[in-house]
């Protein structure tokens, strides 16, 4: 389950900032955890430390699933060229996934600032990269084109039925696709910023 850990203690007795999720419906859980300048990635299988310096670039994205429209995602690239990432939504089930929003922000606040820390070079960038979003915003334009073209030529010949439907399908893909397209624009961010729009959870007031 997607939760904030809470029996790895610092010398101070705080809570060490650490995250766990089970990225798919059937596979391992992954755990993440802070250690000062190193992340350390239990699989069950294995453990990983990868030196927060290493990090070259965090992006923030609105990554929606099958289950859920409220999926977003941290990717990291390290210097050797790997990149990982992991997100809100953590599987329960073959058909139920849970969110804990804050205990995701809380422990992404936590990484991108040691990422600031530890190299203050590293790209924060949130939404996807250009090329890949002027092609969502292509595609997304043309298929609400069509689907405007197609509920014209039905009014024009009578077919109010199938207009009707045209209209509530486009009404559901304008739904779906806005919010992908509006929080994926590509945009620089400054160093150790989390855009909350992209990494919701945030405590208020």
């Amino acid at each position: 389950m997607a939760r904030s850990m809470q029996h790895s203690l610092s010398n101070d007795d705080v809570p060490a900032p650490s995250w766990r999720q089970r990225p798919r419906p059937v596979g391992f859980e992954l755990s993440y955890r802070l250690e000062g300048d190193t992340l350390v990635i239990d699989s069950t299988r294995k453990v990983e430390r990868i030196r927060l310096e290493a990090v070259e670039q965090i992006r923030f994205i609105h990554a929606p699933s099958n289950v859920s429209s409220k999926g977003f995602r941290t990717q990291l690239r390290l210097s050797d060229g790997r990149s990982f990432s992991f997100g809100n939504l953590s599987w329960r089930s073959l058909t139920d996934m849970e969110r804990n929003d804050r205990g995701y922000h809380a422990f992404v606040s936590a990484l991108a600032a040691a990422i600031a820390r530890a190299n203050p070079r590293a790209r924060f960038i949130a939404g996807k990269p250009k090329s890949i979003w002027f092609a969502l915003v292509t595609v997304s334009g043309l298929a609400l084109l069509m689907l405007a073209y197609f509920i014209l030529r039905a009014l024009l010949q009578g077919a109010h039925s199938s207009a009707l439907l045209g209209l509530l399908l486009g009404a559901f893909s304008l739904w779906q696709v806005k919010p992908m397209v509006v929080l994926n624009r590509p945009r620089e961010l400054a160093s150790g910023e989390v855009p909350d729009a992209l990494v919701p959870g945030r405590l208020t007031a």
